[in-house]
């Protein structure tokens, strides 16, 4: 992460001193190499899983960043793909990296906040990597009713979960003391820079999915294996837009 390639520390550091928006502006040419781009194992697994109810006219893929996801949705969409993100810089970023396939879906690339998506029910399928940590729990609703209203009837909203860490583990105090440092960040500065990972738990995703409007299935990733208890360690959740 820290290599020639990724980012400094010092920019990290900047990057967290400013806004979302901002830090991923600056972010964007090095985001690719670094841990926060959803990894090609996850994303592939995510594309088979969800080849098995395709293929698609149109997709969606929420909170872009540079393009990783609109990947996966130009292998299973027939007419065009839209990758929608916040940031400037991470959409030119997108913009150079993801050419339009030849003979594929049309590409499209548009600036918004997900909470206020500009389009109609255009789309039969939207995808999300990785960026669910950026909304505060209490945005969820709205998040999932703007979701709702870009799909068509029985489109579908599919995602990614990873398991929660065994409490006690090195993963789990991990993520417990970023969460930390990041809630006393926003405490002394402002703007806010949203990044809690620990607030996305599937039982809160899966009911304010339902209270939406959707139909909610959830789908193991067996590619990732299980836990000791036998649970997954990756699930993808199917959202379908009920009529």
């Amino acid at each position: 992460m820290f290599g020639p390639e990724g980012p400094s520390l010092c920019e990290l550091a900047v990057q967290a001193l400013s806004s979302v928006e901002r830090g991923y502006d600056l972010l964007a040419p090095r985001f690719d190499h670094t841990p926060f781009r959803t990894p090609d194992s996850v994303l592939d697994a995510v594309a088979r899983a969800l080849a098995r109810s395709g293929p698609f006219g149109t997709g969606l893929d929420l909170c872009c960043g540079t393009g990783a996801g609109v990947g996966v949705l130009s292998r299973m969409c027939a007419e065009s793909v839209t990758g929608v993100d916040f940031s400037a810089g991470m959409l030119a970023v997108a913009r150079r990296r993801v050419p339009q396939p030849e003979g594929g879906p049309r590409l499209a690339w548009v600036r918004a906040d997900a909470r206020a998506l500009p389009f109609g029910p255009a789309f039969d399928l939207v995808v999300s990597f990785g960026a669910f940590g950026h909304f505060l729990p209490e945005e969820l609703p709205g998040l999932f009713t703007q979701v709702h209203g870009v799909l068509r009837p029985g489109g579908r909203f599919a995602f990614p979960v990873v398991a929660p860490p065994r409490p006690g583990s090195r993963a789990y105090w991990t993520l417990l003391g970023f969460d930390a440092v990041m809630r006393v960040r926003n405490a002394v500065r402002r703007p806010a820079f949203v990044m809690y990972y620990r607030a996305f738990g599937l039982g809160r995703v899966r009911h304010e999915l339902e209270r939406a409007g959707f139909a909610v299935e959830l789908y193991a990733l067996p590619e990732f294996g299980r836990r000791r208890d036998g649970s997954p360690r990756a699930r993808m959740v199917v959202a379908r837009r009920l009529p």
